[in-house]
């Protein structure tokens, strides 16, 4: 079981992640809704494609852009699209 905690608090965990580059890609309905918002910074990843983030907001911290997500991943990346990264 792969577990992610910010804040103290468990916000994924899963026994099913992709791991890319060293970080694991935790199936998006494993990941608490009640911690993520929606941010607007996007990113582009030569390989995997555009990237949107969540930020994390809970107990009164905020860990702005702290999680990763493609949308449309590239050919090359397809096995994270549904999938989160912190």
């Amino acid at each position: 079981m792969v577990e992610a905690v910010w804040n103290g608090q468990f916000i994924a965990e899963s026994e099913d992640t992709v791991v890319v580059e060293g970080n694991h890609y935790f199936p998006r309905s494993y990941v608490r809704d009640d911690v993520l918002r929606d941010s607007s910074r996007p990113s582009r990843c030569p390989w995997r494609g555009m990237a949107s983030y969540f930020t994390l907001k809970g107990d009164g911290a905020t860990n702005r852009d702290a999680a990763c997500y493609h949308s449309k991943p590239s050919e090359a990346a397809q096995e994270i699209a549904g999938h989160v990264a912190f």
